[in-house]
């Protein structure tokens, strides 16, 4: 599909770890610049205690690694769909309603989508999950209904979705020269998704490709999660997650299970946890585990900490092993961690996934060996156990890795200028 003037819409993908804004237009990318030149800006927010202000995307997130004192939120997708939404936190001092947070992120990237192309954007494509929530039809539904309510808040005037493994599917096509059977996985931040299309030149010029889709299916999990179960295998105990008390009992859990969980992190630092971990601390038999725990929440470097452990999950994807700094708050502790540790802990996760592809396939009435192509998108596709389960799942399939931050972005962007011209 050839433009040559400037398509009248948007294609936002918002997502869980980044978010991109594509346009359509001659002779120029697809993906617009939305910070530092880049086209990602990582969705998160930091509120600034120290000079009353609020960053987003790598700008808020070096604040907070630099020390400012302050708030960081980030995975604000995660919200969509769950109770948290219309619940709201303190924010130095101020009472901050979650749904307005996401309005004004989603408000942030029009902004910016609008100075670079230098034009109003009124209409917009939004990608979405297969399932913003697993088992849950009315919380699915109502997590679109949601986003769409924000977009309209922020002046979008006609708001529609595609799921996003599709748009990747069209971001794709532009490049094919033959007809191909194509499973896109995408496996982002937030959820892993699956659409098995059919893929050509030929169909890419039809207005209509329902015909085209032989299947959808997602689960929710995806990097996020793959951190947590890092984190609390390899991370967590040594701050004491597991170790025992004087008494013979395990330490409590739940404040690991926080801390090793993006958006719920802020939790362990109420004045509640600060003495209920104080307490546990003269109950512990390793008190120096729990002393470590002290300072982590004393300096609220748990989203620092998560972060070094996002860093080493991407590390394991690439290499055999690889080291975890405490410097923030144990100075004297640099962790190893190896990608079999990874592997182990995140086994479950890569057999819901697998299980969860291999029911999409069976629906669709095709055999695995007639399948063409994977192609992968999303951050955290590159896990090297999920390519591994999903090659031997489709074993005649050639692997096709996209832009994994901006394939998604690019599709919606074919499929706002398909609907909106």
């Amino acid at each position: 599909m050839i433009h040559n003037t400037p398509a009248r819409a948007c294609g936002i993908d918002f997502g869980t770890s980044n978010s991109t804004v594509g346009w359509l237009r001659p002779q120029a990318p697809t993906l617009l610049p939305l910070e530092e030149g880049r086209p990602t800006l990582p969705s998160l927010v930091f509120f600034n205690a120290e000079e009353d202000s609020v960053s987003f995307g790598r700008a808020g997130l070096r604040e907070y690694l630099e020390g400012c004192e302050g708030r960081l939120m980030r995975s604000l997708k995660s919200l969509l769909g769950s109770s948290l939404i219309d619940g709201r936190t303190e924010v130095q001092g101020r009472p901050v309603v979650f749904r307005d947070l996401l309005t004004h992120f989603i408000g942030t990237l029009k902004a910016r989508a609008e100075a670079e192309g230098g034009r109003a954007f009124d209409q917009a494509v939004f990608g979405r999950p297969v399932y913003f929530v697993d088992d849950d039809a009315t919380a699915d539904r109502l997590a679109e209904q949601t986003l769409a309510a924000i977009a309209r808040a922020v002046g979008f005037r006609e708001v529609t979705f595609q799921y996003e493994p599709i748009a990747a599917a069209f971001h794709y096509e532009r490049d094919i020269h033959r007809e191909e059977l194509v499973l896109i996985a995408d496996i982002g931040g937030g959820t892993s998704d699956f659409s098995l299309v059919r893929l050509s030149p030929e169909r890419a010029k039809a207005a209509d490709r329902r015909d085209d889709v032989l299947a959808n299916g997602g689960v929710h999990i995806g990097g996020t999660d793959f951190d947590r179960q890092l984190s609390l295998a390899a991370v967590m105990p040594q701050l004491g997650y597991r170790s025992q008390l004087r008494n013979g009992r395990e330490m409590p859990a739940s404040i690991f299970f926080n801390l090793a969980t993006w958006h719920t992190i802020n939790f362990a630092y109420t004045r509640q946890v600060w003495a209920e971990q104080q307490q546990l601390t003269l109950e512990a038999l390793q008190p120096e585990l729990l002393e470590r725990l002290l300072r982590l929440i004393e300096q609220r470097a748990g989203h620092w900490l998560a972060h070094q452990v996002e860093e080493a999950k991407i590390a394991l994807s690439a290499h055999d092993s690889t080291a975890l700094s405490l410097e923030r708050f144990a100075p004297d502790v640099c962790h190893a961690l190896t990608r079999a540790e990874f592997e182990l802990a995140t086994t479950v996760l890569v057999e819901k996934v697998e299980a969860t592809l291999a029911t999409l396939v069976r629906q669709a009435g095709v055999a695995a060996e007639g399948i063409d192509t994977v192609f992968f998108t999303g951050g955290s596709s590159g896990i090297p156990l999920l390519r591994r389960r999903i090659a031997a799942l489709l074993p005649k399939a050639r692997a096709v890795e996209g832009d994994l931050f901006g394939s998604i972005g690019g599709g919606l962007a074919v499929e706002a200028a398909r609907r909106f011209g």
